[in-house]
């Protein structure tokens, strides 16, 4: 029979190793990180660099550089800057995407999860979104409306 004292040790151990593995563990180091997300973040083709920063009590992204910031040969605007054209707001139609805040007012909530809304420039449309981290150089951006189980996930990789 095992006696109480030797089982408070192997609690008392058990419960250590747990502490060190939990505190040296990527998972839980993130998860109390809210300003894990912020830094330059690569798109998953590599057309775009995005830039995450604190706005205030919020998170916010903006598009910091692309791979083709000019509009193709195809295109009645061809050889100039490519602009947020399809906004609905007339007003915002001429500003460049390069530049352009498209996340805007993220929180963290807890347990590896922030929310706020991105724009996606391409359609005109803003989304809500859901971001998790996945180690500490992977992002993952879950754009969705209405319920998240109606969206689409993609993952972006921190820049060197």
């Amino acid at each position: 029979m095992i006696s109480f004292a030797k089982f408070s040790y192997c609690a008392i151990a058990l419960s250590a190793v747990l502490m060190v593995f939990g505190a040296l563990h990527p998972a839980v180091a993130r998860a109390e990180n809210p300003d894990a997300i912020m830094g330059v973040w690569n798109e998953s083709d590599n057309d775009a660099k995005f830039e995450i920063y604190k706005c205030g009590p919020f998170y916010c992204g903006r598009i910091k550089s692309l791979t083709d910031p000019n509009f193709p040969d195809n295109d009645p605007m061809a050889g100039k800057p490519k602009m947020d054209r399809n906004n609905p707001d007339p007003q915002l139609r001429s500003r460049p995407y390069v530049g352009m805040p498209f996340m805007l007012g993220f929180r963290y909530e807890a347990d590896n999860t922030w929310r706020g809304r991105i724009y996606n420039p391409e359609n005109g449309k803003t989304y809500q979104c859901k971001l998790s981290m996945d180690g500490r150089d992977k992002l993952n951006v879950r754009g969705y409306l209405g319920i998240s189980l109606l969206g689409r996930t993609v993952t972006w990789t921190r820049s060197g």
